[in-house]
C-alpha cells in the first residue's frame, strides 16, 4: 500500500478512473488503452499514466491495461476491498436523499445509523433504518466501528456535531453542511457544497450565453 506517497490530487482522481472503468466492464470491455481509460474518465492520457505510475506497473506494453485487475488495484488502494461502516447526522432533506442512495452500499459503504436531534423523528424508518437520538452517537461508533461521519445538519449545527464525531472517534467527516469545519490534526474532512457547484454552473451558462449573444451580434453587423 502506498498512501503516504501519492500526491492529494491523484487521490482525488482515482474515484474518477475507478468509475471509467466499472463503465468499461458493463459494456463488456476487458481491456483498454491508456488513451481509452483516459477518454473514458474525462483526463488526459499523460496525466492518467502519470497517476497510475503511482501505485505500481500494471499495464502491458502494446496490451494495455486489464480493467478488472486494474479495478481491483485502484480499489484496494482507496479502500475499498473492506466494508467502511458510516453514520448519517442530520436526516432533512439531503441526510433523507443520502440514506437511500443505494451507490454507498455497492461502493463499500454502509450506512449502520441515522441520527437526528428532533426527538419527533426518533423511530422513522428511512431506508430500512431507525431515526435514533444524537446522544446515542458514541456507543453505535463503539458498536460497529465507525469510520467515516456524514453531516447534513444545518450550518449552525454543523461544528458542535463535528466535535462530537470526533470526541466519539470518528476521524473522517464528510461534511454537506454549507459552513466551513475547524478540526485537529489527524481528522480529514471532506467538503461538499451544492450551492458553490450551482453557481459555477450558472457562471459557465452566463459565459456561453454571453458568447453566444456577441457572435450573433456579429453576425447581425
Amino acid at each position: 500500500m502506498s498512501h503516504s506517497r501519492i500526491p492529494e490530487a491523484t487521490v482525488a482522481r482515482l474515484p474518477v478512473y475507478l468509475r471509467a472503468l466499472n463503465s468499461l466492464l458493463d459494456a463488456k470491455i476487458s481491456s483498454c488503452s491508456s488513451e481509452e481509460l483516459a477518454a473514458s474518465a474525462g483526463v488526459n492520457s499523460a496525466k492518467l499514466r502519470k497517476d497510475l505510475s503511482y501505485l505500481g506497473s500494471y499495464g502491458t506494453r502494446g496490451v494495455g491495461y486489464d480493467v478488472e485487475y486494474l479495478r481491483y488495484q485502484i480499489s484496494r488502494e482507496i479502500g475499498l476491498t473492506q466494508d467502511w461502516p458510516v453514520v448519517i447526522v442530520g436526516i432533512g432533506n439531503l441526510g433523507h436523499a443520502l440514506a437511500n442512495y443505494s451507490g454507498f452500499t455497492s461502493r463499500g459503504f454502509r450506512t449502520v445509523a441515522l441520527l437526528d436531534a428532533d426527538s419527533n423523528r426518533h423511530g422513522e424508518l428511512v431506508a430500512g433504518l431507525k431515526i435514533r437520538g444524537f446522544n446515542e452517537l458514541s456507543a453505535i461508533v463503539h458498536e460497529h466501528g465507525v469510520a467515516i461521519g456524514v453531516i447534513a445538519t444545518p450550518a449552525a449545527a454543523a461544528q458542535s456535531v463535528c466535535d462530537r464525531m470526533i470526541e466519539a472517534g470518528i476521524r473522517s467527516v464528510l461534511n454537506f453542511a454549507p459552513t466551513v469545519l475547524s478540526v485537529p490534526d489527524g481528522v480529514d474532512v471532506r467538503k461538499v457544497d451544492l450551492s458553490s457547484e450551482l453557481q459555477i454552473l450558472a457562471y459557465h451558462e452566463q459565459r456561453k450565453a454571453g458568447l453566444a449573444a456577441a457572435e450573433g451580434t456579429e453576425e447581425s453587423a
